[in-house]
């Protein structure tokens, strides 16, 4: 996701100079800040899936799900997905806020 932040000179410079001494880019190297201040961890990297797995790995690193030839998934229209996936969220959340489903 893309931000503009406001930082003062002084700090863009160093982060700057410090990616060019560690052959970094700068997004990274923002990021790791951010991670480290945040006490997040460092993101984990993808496991290795198999080449037949029905699972793949995008280039955004989210997970694919390839269904079968035969799949009811097959058969629905774009507006029918999207709505079983709208009314999959509705259910999480009132689950979530503990109202009956």
């Amino acid at each position: 996701m893309k931000t503009t932040l406001d930082l003062p000179d002084e700090i863009v410079r160093e982060m700057k100079l410090r990616a060019v001494m560690q052959g970094r880019t700068l997004r990274d190297l923002v990021t790791e800040f951010l991670r480290q201040g945040l006490g997040m961890a460092a993101p984990r990297q993808a496991p290795q899936l198999s080449p037949d797995s029905p699972i793949q790995i995008n280039e955004n690193g989210f997970p694919v799900f390839r269904s079968g030839d035969n799949a009811p998934a097959q058969r629905m229209t774009i507006e029918q997905l999207l709505q079983l996936e709208q009314d999959a969220l509705h259910s999480e959340d009132m689950q979530r806020a503990g109202l009956s489903v």
